[in-house]
């Protein structure tokens, strides 16, 4: 998995990124436009993915410099080559299994942030009513941390906390919101993240640490979506084309309501009605989303979304991402969800609990309040992609 940043591998990844421009730049609007369905609508169908890593925000030091140049990815990848090298090595010293079998090492994006507005590519600061909400969540992850060397030591996993050497009188409380996270205690299987859960963020989908792939669908007045993402949540999205308005605003569906139209050669999606038990960086069931899929090749299609909840950011913000069409013979996806976490894990984890609480009660073992079961990852060098 880590050759393919070799210093050769590289030098062939740039020329060959040279040769795709000069091919792009050949491709006109005509030879898009004649990518079309038997029925006449704009050909978006096939597996689909991101082949290159590209950060969600944009590192400050680049500023507003939107693109990198050939000389920087290169730098780039020769630099993630060694720190994304010692980072596999040691999860899979520590026993996880995920960074051989999972993750995705990928070359550097000629992007410097999937945020192309605002103009710095970073995400757009919460509004009071957003700070107030996170801040709560904050809040109550550190009460149920208190009591715990995590706290003790002033480590990271409590930065904004202090030590207590008494449990939270919080501990027995609901999430302020639908937990999505990892909360420092195991009452019960919503104490755990989705991930866990073997339950997916949804939408939108950027691929994240274990990459992701999206095979499209299309039919006459209809078009369907499956997004194989993480450790096998896959889920599948279906898009109403025939004009008929959203569901009632009391109808709320974990990855929305998807509406579609053609604008020309573009699919655009407008996405309401989400699930108040999803979550996207702090929004929920306010959240708007505004696709947009074009044809720009061959085998290649950009994804343009716009981002917009009133109650979480100041102001909306956009993502672009291109994707690159896949074999369908050599990326075969299996439909049936693979993630074995939630049905053999988290009973354990949760058994795992109830025994550690017995023990301490018998005078055999530590009180479970007082143990850290949410920090303890590894620390390693960051991506320097992220820096």
């Amino acid at each position: 998995m880590l050759d393919r940043f070799s210093g050769s591998t590289i030098t062939v990844a740039i020329a060959a990124t040279a040769v795709g421009a000069v091919m792009s730049a050949s491709i006109t609007a005509t030879s898009a436009q004649a990518l079309k369905t038997s029925w006449g609508e704009p050909d978006l169908q096939g597996i689909w993915t991101d082949e290159y890593d590209t950060p969600l925000q944009r590192p400050a030091k680049y500023a507003t410099q939107e693109f990198f140049t050939e000389t920087q990815r290169a730098e780039l990848d020769n630099a993630r080559a060694a720190v994304l090298g010692r980072f596999a090595t040691e999860r899979e010293i520590n026993g996880a299994y995920n960074a051989a079998t999972f993750f995705s090492t990928k070359r550097t994006g000629a992007r410097t942030s999937k945020i192309a507005d605002p103009p710095n590519g970073r995400v757009p600061p919460l509004t009071p009513e957003g700070q107030k909400t996170a801040a709560a969540e904050r809040e109550f992850r550190l009460a149920l941390l208190q009591s715990t060397d995590t706290c003790k030591k002033n480590a990271a996993g409590c930065a904004g906390g202090k030590y207590e050497p008494t449990t939270s009188p919080r501990r027995a409380e609901a999430s302020p919101r639908y937990n999505t996270g990892r909360l420092n205690r195991d009452d019960g299987p919503e104490d755990s993240s989705l991930a866990v859960r073997c339950l997916t963020l949804g939408l939108p989908e950027f691929g994240g640490a274990t990459g992701s792939f999206r095979r499209i669908v299309q039919t006459p007045g209809g078009i369907s979506m499956f997004y194989d993402v993480g450790q096998g949540q896959g889920w599948q999205r279906n898009i109403v084309m025939d004009g008929r308005p959203h569901l009632p605003a009391g109808i709320r569906q974990w990855f929305g309501d998807s509406r579609g139209h053609w604008e020309g050669d573009t699919l655009v999606v407008d996405v309401t009605n989400f699930s108040p038990k999803t979550d996207f960086l702090g929004s929920r069931e306010n959240l708007h989303l505004v696709e947009r899929w074009s044809r720009t090749g061959p085998k290649t299609l950009a994804y343009e979304v716009r981002i917009e909840d009133p109650t979480v950011w100041t102001r909306p913000w956009t993502v672009k991402q291109e994707f690159t069409k896949q074999s369908e013979a050599e990326n075969r996806i299996y439909y049936e969800p693979r993630c074995i976490e939630g049905n053999y894990g988290l009973p354990g984890l949760l058994h795992g609990r109830r025994v550690e609480e017995r023990a301490f009660a018998e005078g055999r073992g530590p009180d479970p309040r007082t143990v850290d079961n949410v920090g303890g990852v590894l620390s390693v060098q960051q991506d320097p992609l992220l820096q």
